[in-house]
Parts: structure tokens; sequence; C-alpha cells
């Protein structure tokens, strides 16, 4: 487990674009062989996913790409708020994916039964740790203004930061929407774990977390440190502001 590492941007294009980038030199790293990323909903993938739609298409290899998603919400993948739904209209659309390498959460299953087919298939697809947990090459985090992750909240934190599934069913503590979520254990397998967090919105909590204060410890967010891969932040110059580096 290391530090995390600091890549900070103008604004929130700029932070898209950076982990553009960073996914482009991740792919030509692995040099070969399929790249199994989780994906996230919120503003700023938003813009990545527009950007990489608009500028990447001929800069990324796309049959070697396997899409995943950290977190998903149990509604049907037409509705507004699917995050699979919005990944399908601003990037897949007009990318050349392969198809079948598009892993979106069974939406049309019962929660319970979502969540565990999803860890069947994550488990069956990707190389595994020792203990068996399936091992992302990238999984793109963001972080709520209360400080949760995929759908891994500060009044649930407790139970699913140690989980041991590799998926498991979230309530939203205010919603009570029901949600598909990777695992405490599972986002710290990964080789790498990679938040994107943009405005001033998120300046303090950002600030709690990386400063390592005395508060950081009841934040979901604090405990995301993959075991033996790598930790990037990518912020921009409004989130990072209070943060001592």
């Amino acid at each position: 487990m290391t530090a995390p590492n600091l890549n900070i941007s103008v604004d929130g294009p700029a932070v898209a674009r950076a982990f553009a980038d960073h996914l482009v030199q991740r792919l030509n790293e692995k040099k070969e062989g399929p790249f199994f990323w989780a994906l996230s909903g919120g503003s700023t993938p938003k813009l990545l996913f527009k950007i990489l739609a608009e500028d990447y298409k001929e800069k990324i290899d796309w049959q070697r790409l396997h899409f995943f998603w950290g977190d998903e919400r149990c509604v049907p993948h037409n509705d507004p708020e699917s995050n699979y739904g919005e990944v399908k209209a601003l990037l897949f659309d007009h990318v050349p994916v392969v198809q079948s390498q598009i892993h979106a959460v069974d939406t049309t299953k019962p929660p319970e039964e979502a969540a565990k087919a999803y860890g069947e298939l994550m488990a069956q697809l990707m190389p595994h740790t020792a203990d068996g947990l399936p091992i992302l090459d990238l999984n793109m985090l963001g972080m709520g203004g209360d400080g949760h992750t995929a759908s891994i909240f500060p009044a649930n934190m407790n139970e699913l930061l140690t989980d041991p599934r590799i998926c498991a069913v979230a309530t939203h503590p205010d919603s009570g929407q029901k949600r598909v979520t990777m695992t405490g254990p599972v986002l710290n397998a990964s080789n790498e774990v990679a938040f994107l967090i943009t405005g001033n919105g998120k300046t303090q909590r950002t600030a709690q977390i990386l400063n390592k204060e005395h508060s950081a410890e009841k934040f979901p967010v604090a405990h995301i440190k993959p075991t033996s891969g790598k930790l990037v932040w990518f912020l921009d110059s409004a989130a990072a502001d209070e943060v001592e580096y």
C-alpha cells in the first residue's frame, strides 16, 4: 500500500483529459491482452466519456477494453439514472467497443440476485488474488459530498468495506434506492484506483482525507487504499485548494 499520487488540473475538463491520457498510458504499459476497467457515474466522468468519444476514438485500442461498473442503481438501463445508460449514450454509441465486453449489471434481476450474478461474472472473467478477489486493471471512482464512493456510504461502510463478497446490495441513505456495489475488499484489490474529484463542493472533504485529519476515518473514501496497487487522485484546483502537498 502506497501513498496516493496527486494529479491536479485547472478545471473539470482538464481533469477529464488528464485521466484520458492516463488511460492511454496504462493501456500502453500493459501492451497486450484484455484491460479491465471499472467506470463510475458523476459529473466529471460525463466530461470524460464525451472527451473520449470526441478526441480519443483513434488513440485507444477499444477491442482490448472490458467495461464494468463500481456501482449501479437498480433501475432499467434506459432510465436516466442508469450509470450504464449514461455511458452508452455518451461513449459506447460513438466508439468501436466490443459489445460482448460491456459488462453491465443485470438490473432486471432482484437486487440480491443481480449483485451475486455480477460478482460471479467478475470472478469468471478476471484474474484474481490468492483469496479469490477479482483484479481490475483500473478502477475509476468518484467521491460524494458525504465522502462516499461507489455505493459505500458512511451509514453502511462498516459492513460494505469489509464484506467478503465481490458485490453487495447497498441502500441509499436518503432515497432508499437499492444499488449493486463492489465491496471494499474488491476496490482495494485493484491494480490501480483513480479518484476523479472536482469542484469547490469537494474541497473540505478532499482536504480532510488527503491531509489525514482526525475525522477522515469516518468517510468511506479514506479506506480505499489498494493493497498492492496504485492510488491516484485526479483533482481540479478547486477540489485541491486546501490539500497540503
